[in-house]
């Protein structure tokens, strides 16, 4: 090393200071610093105010979700409705005059109260209408066992069934709320006498959870609850409006879980000729035949034919050729089609603004106690 060099340039060969290493890390940091406030600034140099991704998942994609659960997709454990159904038995209830009303003066009276387009009221009032237990209906609402759908609303008429005008509506005991526009006022919940939540069922589909509460019998509804009333154990299982036959070994009360089979009804018509009389719940004859069709197109089954008879009850005719078993047959209809399907029931229902995963039997309790309590009311 020359005595004439500082050491630092031994160090340094292109003669830079060291300090100047440090220099440019607090430029670069200072930099850095300078981004990161502008991307924390809620304002730009024009003064226009900027909303990060990141606080809209975290605010309003909450608030959303909040609202599917709590005011669309999950019913109330209180009168068994969601509020788009607790609107529209408001509505006809306004309306009522013991005539027929059209559904289109129906939906129209409801969009006061739901702040959401005409087609989903009117979806929700024919799938309230096709339980036929609440609704006195007329005109062609559809078919369940075929698939069919409703005619237009402006064909179709509807009016409070004589059921749900003793079980649904008391004026005096109603707790009122405003409108979503602040208007009108609206139930906040209907006092319900009957477990009409287990009767008709109940599905959604909401943001982190859904619902699938299947239907039960109406007089087994009611001899349960009796039962409770008489400090006895009861238990009850799915009655299906469109029949079938069902396992229900692994129901567990309609748990998370849970799960139950259901099988079409398939008798033998003739020694070449088979018939359904019954399907299983959540299928139609459409889709039902479209599945035997394509089983047999995969050489699953043999058929020569299939029929549909189907008007008020299902009746499908499958002709199937000469020298091959019935009785197999019928096994492989229930193991490569529609004939046999499986559900998963969950029960979620809203409580005190907030979803509650409970089981059929405790809904059938509740619904007993606040129907004595509205009694003594």
């Amino acid at each position: 090393m020359n005595e004439d060099q500082n050491p630092d340039e031994e160090l340094n060969p292109e003669g830079a200071n060291p300090q100047d290493g440090h220099q440019e890390d607090a430029l670069d940091a200072q930099i850095i610093g300078e981004d990161q406030e502008d991307f924390d600034s809620p304002q730009t140099e024009e003064g226009e105010t900027i909303t990060r991704v990141t606080g809209m998942y975290r605010e309003w994609f909450l608030d959303y979700a909040s609202y599917v659960i709590l005011e669309r997709a999950v019913p109330a454990i209180e009168d068994g409705f969601k509020p788009v159904q607790r609107r529209i038995m408001h509505s006809m209830k306004d309306l009522d005059d013991g005539r027929y009303n059209k559904v289109a003066n129906v939906v129209g009276h409801t969009m006061q109260y739901h702040p959401h387009g005409d087609a989903s009221i009117a979806d929700a009032m024919v799938q309230l209408g096709q339980k036929d237990l609440l609704i006195d209906t007329q005109g062609n609402w559809g078919n369940i066992l075929t698939g069919d759908r409703a005619a237009a609303a402006r064909y179709i008429e509807a009016r409070i069934s004589k059921f749900g005008l003793d079980v649904v509506f008391n004026p005096k005991i109603t707790k009122w709320q405003s409108s979503y526009d602040g208007r009108r006022k609206e139930p906040i919940n209907l006092p319900v006498m009957f477990p009409l939540l287990l009767a008709q069922g109940g599905e959604g589909i909401a943001v982190g959870l859904s619902t699938k509460i299947l239907p039960h019998n109406f007089i087994e509804l009611i001899d349960a609850s009796v039962k409770h009333l008489q400090g006895k154990r009861f238990t009850i299982f799915p009655d299906f409006p469109t029949g079938g036959i069902i396992d229900v070994t692994n129901y567990n009360d309609g748990l998370r879980g849970g799960k139950i089979r259901s099988r079409a009804r398939i008798g033998q018509h003739d020694k070449n000729t088979l018939v359904i009389t019954e399907i299983p719940f959540g299928t139609n004859t459409g889709s039902l035949i479209d599945s035997i069709l394509k089983a047999n197109e995969k050489g699953k089954i043999k058929i020569k034919k299939i029929e549909d008879n189907t008007a008020a009850d299902v009746e499908i005719l499958i002709h199937i050729p000469s020298g091959i078993s019935p009785d197999k047959t019928i096994d492989a209809l229930y193991a490569f089609t529609n004939c046999e399907s499986s559900i998963s029931p969950l029960g979620c229902v809203i409580e005190d603004n907030k979803p509650l995963f409970v089981g059929v039997s405790e809904m059938l309790r509740r619904s007993t106690d606040r129907t004595v309590q509205l009694i003594k009311e």
